[in-house]
């Protein structure tokens, strides 16, 4: 469950990223990361948990780096014993953003669930620290995650499957590489299980800022789909057998760009910026 923000302080930053976000040209999203995690002071903790491949940590603490965080440290987690270490729960103690990168989510899942390290990354995200992370890094942050499921547009019984997360929220359900790997339907099935949840199909490149009061900023180049289950009248999903297709009724669905934005609180999207841009 997410922690309880303590009395006078803010909920930090939450940042799901699609993947394949730019690290060459315009690295607009990890700058901005950095901005909200302290600037010039940021001190971040890369978790490259999600990745085999040994150059993911130093990549991006190479990048956070040049982009000018006063420290960067990358810490990654081969067993579930490293995630009891008092060192590592120090250095998690003082950072300003915490990063997980792509790779699997489940391997995340399963080395640092239920463990102190995931406990303490919640409570210091109730407490004021960034959190984020890209692709497997980004499905993990909230209580509810997208395992595994098929592509396509269809709303199929038994074409996703959920885990637990690591529960810094229960608003959202992150789906990554949306548009690319056309994944609209798994996001559709999994809000079909339970609507309370909010869905986030996030395309590469691109991010979902949330910001301490709830609301969804996008940046990047591409587009944040948004499902709204709030008002789903019926669904068929209880009646369904396995593989069949599933009826959905009362969905509302946005899709907004950079500059937009979307209060998870109120269910209201905005052009925001986009808007005024162009007025």
């Amino acid at each position: 469950m997410p922690s309880k923000v303590p009395e006078g302080q803010n909920r930090g930053w939450i940042i799901p990223i699609g993947g394949a976000e730019n690290k060459e040209n315009d690295r607009h999203i990890l700058e901005r990361f950095v901005a909200v995690s302290g600037g010039g002071d940021a001190d971040v903790v890369v978790i490259p948990t999600a990745s085999r491949m040994h150059e993911t940590g130093p990549r991006y603490e190479r990048l956070f780096t040049e982009i000018g965080a006063r420290r960067v440290t990358v810490m990654d987690f081969d067993t579930r014993r490293d995630c009891q270490e008092p060192g590592r729960l120090e250095r998690l103690g003082q950072a300003t953003g915490i990063f997980f990168t792509g790779g699997n989510q489940l391997r995340i899942s399963t080395l640092l669930g239920g463990t102190p390290v995931a406990k303490l990354i919640r409570v210091r995200n109730a407490a004021g620290v960034t959190v984020g992370g890209t692709s497997a890094g980004a499905s993990i942050l909230s209580e509810h995650m997208i395992a595994f499921g098929d592509e396509g547009s269809s709303v199929v019984s038994g074409s996703v499957r959920l885990a637990p997360g690591l529960g810094l929220t229960n608003r959202f359900i992150i789906d990554q590489h949306f548009r690319q790997r056309d994944r609209l339907g798994r996001l559709l099935t999994a809000l079909a299980y339970n609507p309370f949840a909010v869905g986030i199909g996030l395309d590469e490149d691109t991010a979902a800022f949330i910001a301490p009061d709830e609301t969804v900023e996008v940046e990047g180049s591409g587009g944040v789909t948004i499902v709204d289950a709030s008002e789903v009248s019926y669904t068929s999903m209880d009646e369904a057998s396995e593989g069949q297709p599933v009826c959905v009724l009362g969905l509302k669905l946005h899709v907004l760009v950079a500059g937009a934005t979307f209060n998870l609180h109120t269910r209201v999207a905005s052009r925001g910026r986009l808007g005024r841009a162009r007025d």
